[in-house]
């Protein structure tokens, strides 16, 4: 048996949209800012994403710009952000497990344009702590960036009570957030909680790889950060994605569609599994346990054991699963994220990150668990004490 638990690093698309980005690809495959009918007709594709993506965020179309994945999306807001009103301030804020994308590019804005950023401590629970974001802002604070579902441990953030907390210190203080392992898995709804800037990645919701987006409120002043023919208003320019645009519209339709039935299936198949995992000795799942967290991620450290060791264990019984972000690469090293929730000394080498999809079956929990009771114990026998 194949069994696919590493969800949160990509997910296979739909067959759907396997079907349409091929056909964007090898018949639609006008330039968009072709001004002949093949150019029209892909420019539909990029007109109907937008639509899609309107609708579901709730927001206008000219708020939604296409992007190659989260992590440029990311960079676009801080950056573009940081840069369109370094007037007013140069003072950032940011949790202190955020995913790379936001973390390393808040080091380059510190490091080579001369901001300030604070980084917000978590609990155990891995939430950031509301009373450090309060002590935090100062009239130089221009940018807030918290992350909706941290990738590693499925905490969910409370960015509505972040976001209050902001803006009636300062509403002009912008507000962004890493959706990326939120969208799909949440409704969410940025005029209604007061987000400015929100991150989509396509290969997070069965779409294609190579796409995102950013939605961008109005009256955010944001710069461009990469230049060329002046498309998407400027804001991003070079030629769209058409296939990878399509993809990603048709996949968030997808994933939306019976939403509520998608995500009480995975929360009963991620609580079962948190059972069968508490039946093996010396285990310990990170962050919250209960609904308050993402219902596709589990994180559990086995004591006495390698991560990298139990990762290769399981892939040789056809398990993939992964032991932190592999979306900051795949060497593995000692998570932030782990240490940021103070996890012990003998988990922070120990530890693999199992996410579900809504594909994720019960025979393949059955499976996973089963495994994990014959080889856990066999590989601490031969672990060096």
């Amino acid at each position: 048996m194949e069994v696919y638990l590493d969800n949160s690093a990509t997910t296979r698309c739909y067959d759907s949209v396997r079907e349409l980005v091929g056909r964007v690809m090898c018949e639609d495959y006008g330039n968009p800012s072709s001004m002949h009918k093949k150019g029209m007709d892909a420019e539909k594709y990029v007109k109907k994403a937008k639509e899609d993506f309107a609708k579901l965020l709730k927001v206008q179309e000219k708020e939604i710009f296409f992007t190659s994945g989260g992590t440029e999306s990311d960079n676009l807001a801080l950056i573009g952000c940081a840069r369109a009103n370094k007037r007013v301030g140069k003072h950032l804020i940011t949790s202190s497990i955020e995913h790379p994308a936001i973390l390393n590019t808040m080091q380059y804005l510190e490091q080579e344009e001369g901001f300030r950023v604070t980084y917000l401590p978590v609990d155990s629970y891995g939430c950031i702590q509301l009373d450090a974001l309060k002590r935090a802002l100062c009239e130089e604070t221009i940018l807030v960036s918290i992350m909706y579902v941290n990738n590693e441990i499925g905490s969910v953030q409370p960015i509505e009570e972040a976001v209050r907390i902001v803006k009636n210190y300062n509403r002009n203080i912008l507000f962004h957030v890493d959706a990326v392992q939120g969208f799909g898995k949440y409704r969410i709804y940025p005029k209604r909680i007061g987000v400015d800037l929100l991150s989509i990645s396509g290969h997070k919701i069965h779409g294609p790889k190579g796409s995102g987006v950013l939605y961008v409120n109005e009256k955010v002043k944001i710069k461009p950060i990469v230049f060329g023919g002046e498309q998407q208003k400027n804001i991003r320019s070079g030629t769209e994605n058409v296939p990878g645009i399509a993809g990603i519209g048709l996949a968030a339709r997808e994933i939306y569609t019976n939403f509520d039935e998608k995500i009480t299936h995975m929360r009963a198949l991620k609580n079962y599994f948190m059972d069968g995992i508490r039946k093996i000795e010396k285990t310990k799942i990170h962050g919250c346990e209960d609904d308050a967290s993402a219902p596709h991620i589990v994180s559990v450290g086995f004591a006495g054991i390698r991560g990298e060791v139990l990762l290769h264990a399981l892939e040789d019984k056809g398990i993939y699963v992964s032991s932190g972000s592999a979306c900051a690469s795949n060497h593995p090293a000692i998570s932030g994220v782990l240490r940021g929730i103070g996890v012990g000394p003998e988990y922070l080498d120990a530890t693999l990150r199992f996410s579900l999809s809504e594909f994720t079956t019960k025979e393949e929990i059955d499976y996973t668990l089963q495994t994990l009771y014959n080889c856990v114990p066999m590989l601490r026998k031969y672990t060096r004490h």
